[in-house]
């Protein structure tokens, strides 16, 4: 979409960009059948070390068979199918098969218990699943609350008591010839959930039309992406647009190979440097929680690491972990921003304009971006107000799933309030302060969380940390922070006070944390975002199942 604009500078490219988006387009279509057919499409590399590859005509006829057999079983235009699996090629196969038949695909975390899948497939109306052995059993607890819900699908495996066939068996069974359906880019094709960590997940329903509005930030985060020999990986869960729309898709699209790896659980610093060295990784997604893992873990890299590109999103990283990245991986993160309902809007590229320490970079070309009052008026230079987004704009959902009410209300006017928290200086690059629910009010002092996170991780003791308000007499609210010590480091009075002072003499006086309380492990979304309200929860005395329905929502 930009390579046009290769030599231009960032000023040159939102001055004369326009949207090019057909009439008539379909994302399975487009990432699949549209490529060249003996281009390497995907890598896949299983636990035991066994490596198989797909080529672009692979995944065209593979998608094909399974559309043909999901077609067969009674799925067709505007069906949701539930994909329930962690990043495998037979992940890639599903969505592409249901988009060609214009159904929506609904990805969901293998993570989740039955609770979250229930509240999901229920309100979805999920009518087939595709999933694996081992997530089986918690779906099946609550299938007889699903009343639209017809057939199960497994990747492998022995069906089970319920309607269900094994995937192997379908695309066996299936031609590998489709004529696809010809959708509209308008058309619904995903109906992905909201992480719940403010409140209760909402399905954002997008159009085929969302993986245009994700080129832009994608192309320039990772340097005018597709360059020779590029290769994309993340960890991030391809159930999460993060990891379906930030990597997968676009990569994709460019026709290029996407690399994915089997995990047996929790990201593994080590294994992942190693496997990104093995298989000449270029560009990857590195969700913040896995950089501040491979730091925590001090990983060294291989030799031989040949990263190109680095993108960051979901929470702000902060100039330590941004000086960490560069020295030890030998590359400078472009940070990016969104939200499931309108996504990659905001970033970085560094060897377009120059990258500001704390800020999360300016809005992408064709994306307009600003900081609003509450009236939706310009907040004005570094000054706190709500990031929000002007429609129309093709990375912007359709609505939430059948709720009018909440649809309207995520906008004033014409903007689209994403709930975020920002200040935007003269160059217009946002600095990120927090969600507006998060945000601690202090002897009359509005006081985001990241900007103090940021400064706490850059204490040598200090791995992880999080910062909420929590009630006082006097001020109202305090700083409370939550803190993860690095290994063989142990939380103790004297270092509560001894990060008390760091941040007291870097930050502002009032917005260093009056109380420190050190944990074993911080709450974390499927995500990596922190989930504040079990935080809070814990501050009141309240027990873990308090929060039972966030932490369900991932």
């Amino acid at each position: 979409m930009l390579e046009s604009f290769r030599g231009r500078s960032i000023d040159e490219i939102e001055r004369d960009f326009r949207w090019s988006i057909p009439v008539h387009y379909n994302l399975g279509v487009d990432c699949s059948d549209r490529q060249l057919p003996s281009s390497p499409a995907l890598i896949h590399e299983k636990l035991d070390g066994a490596v198989e590859s797909y080529s672009f005509g692979d995944l065209a006829q593979l998608s094909n068979r399974f559309a043909n057999a999901l077609r067969s079983n009674g799925i067709g235009l505007g069906d949701r199918v539930a994909i329930v699996l962690p990043q495998l090629p037979a992940t890639v196969i599903a969505h592409l098969a249901v988009y060609k038949l214009g159904g929506i695909a609904v990805p969901m975390s293998t993570l989740f218990g039955p609770d979250a899948f229930e509240m999901r497939l229920r309100d979805s109306g999920t009518k087939l699943i595709v999933t694996d052995e081992a997530t089986l059993p918690r779906i099946e607890e609550i299938a007889d609350h699903l009343p639209d819900l017809r057939r199960f699908v497994l990747t492998s495996g022995v069906a089970g008591a319920r309607p269900s066939m094994t995937m192997e068996r379908m695309l066996s069974d299936a031609s590998p010839q489709l004529k696809a359906v010809r959708t509209k880019s308008e058309d619904p094709a995903l109906l992905i959930y909201t992480s719940g960590t403010t409140g209760g997940p909402k399905g954002a329903l997008h159009g085929h039309r969302m993986l245009f509005g994700h080129l832009p930030g994608f192309e320039l985060s990772h340097d005018f992406f597709p360059q020779a020999d590029d290769l994309f990986w993340t960890p991030a869960d391809w159930a999460w647009i993060g990891g379906l729309m930030d990597a997968l898709f676009p990569a994709l699209h460019h026709g290029r190979c996407t690399f994915s790896l089997e995990s047996s659980g929790a990201f593994d610093p080590e294994r992942a440097l190693s496997r990104m060295a093995k298989h000449a990784v270029r560009n990857t997604f590195l969700p913040p929680t896995a950089l501040k893992m491979m730091r925590q873990g001090d990983a060294r890299p291989a030799r031989d690491l040949r990263l190109r590109t680095i993108m960051s999103g979901g929470e702000a990283l902060g100039e330590e972990m941004l000086d960490w990245v560069r020295e030890r991986l030998g590359v400078t993160v472009n940070e990016i921003y969104g939200q499931t309902e309108c996504n990659y809007v905001v970033g970085n590229s560094w060897n377009l304009y120059p990258v500001k320490p704390g800020s999360m970079g300016r809005g992408y070309p064709g994306h307009r971006v600003a900081v609003v009052d509450e009236q939706g008026k310009s907040a004005g230079s570094n000054k706190l107000g709500e990031i929000a987004v002007k429609r129309p704009d093709p990375v912007m959902f359709l609505g939430y799933w059948q709720n009018p009410k909440a649809t309207k209300d995520k906008y004033l006017g014409e903007w689209l309030l994403t709930g975020d928290l920002a200040r935007a200086d003269d160059d217009g690059y946002l600095y990120f302060a927090g969600r507006k629910d998060d945000v601690i009010n202090s002897a009359g002092y509005r006081i985001g969380p990241t900007e103090i996170e940021s400064t706490l991780i850059k204490h040598p003791a200090v791995a992880m940390a999080a910062v909420i308000g929590v009630p006082d007499k006097i001020r109202g609210e305090v700083v409370k922070a939550y803190i993860t010590t690095k290994h063989g480091v142990e939380g103790s009075g004297a270092l509560a006070t001894e990060i008390q002072a760091f941040v007291k003499t870097r930050l502002a006086a009032y917005e260093y944390p009056r109380e420190v309380e050190f944990i074993d492990q911080m709450p974390l979304t499927t995500t990596g975002k922190i989930r504040r309200n079990e935080l809070r929860a814990r501050h009141q005395g309240r027990s873990p199942e308090a929060t039972k329905e966030e932490v369900a929502n991932g």
